[in-house]
């Protein structure tokens, strides 16, 4: 999608530090961070939201969670444990309309988060 920053930043048109990519995903450090550690785990196909997900689509989210165990463990924190968090939605915080995982850790993570 040409409009999606996420999608550009995908395709190399908008620079970001990534800390890894392959032909399904790629990983970058969030611009704002909320822990330490806090990346980003988006597929490179546009999706908008967590509810535009179909069928065929099923196993993306698992290949997502094992790709963050992968890059925790690169990261140095899972030992520590880390949180791993998908907005779904306006009201849920989502504000880049592209489907992304937050992986963060590096403190100790408190509930309710926010």
């Amino acid at each position: 999608m040409k409009e999606c920053l996420f999608c550009k930043i995908a395709a190399g048109e908008i620079p970001a530090t990534k800390v890894y990519e392959d032909e399904q995903f790629v990983v970058f450090r969030d611009i704002n961070p909320q822990a330490p550690t806090h990346v980003l785990i988006i597929p490179r196909r546009h999706i908008e939201k967590l509810t535009d997900l179909t069928e065929s689509e099923s196993g993306l989210i698992g290949q997502m969670q094992l790709l963050a165990n992968k890059i925790a463990e690169q990261e140095g924190i899972t030992s520590g444990g880390f949180r791993t968090v998908f907005n779904c939605g306006e009201g849920a915080g989502q504000s880049v309309w592209h489907i992304h995982m937050h992986l963060l850790g590096g403190r100790p993570m408190t509930w309710p988060p926010g």
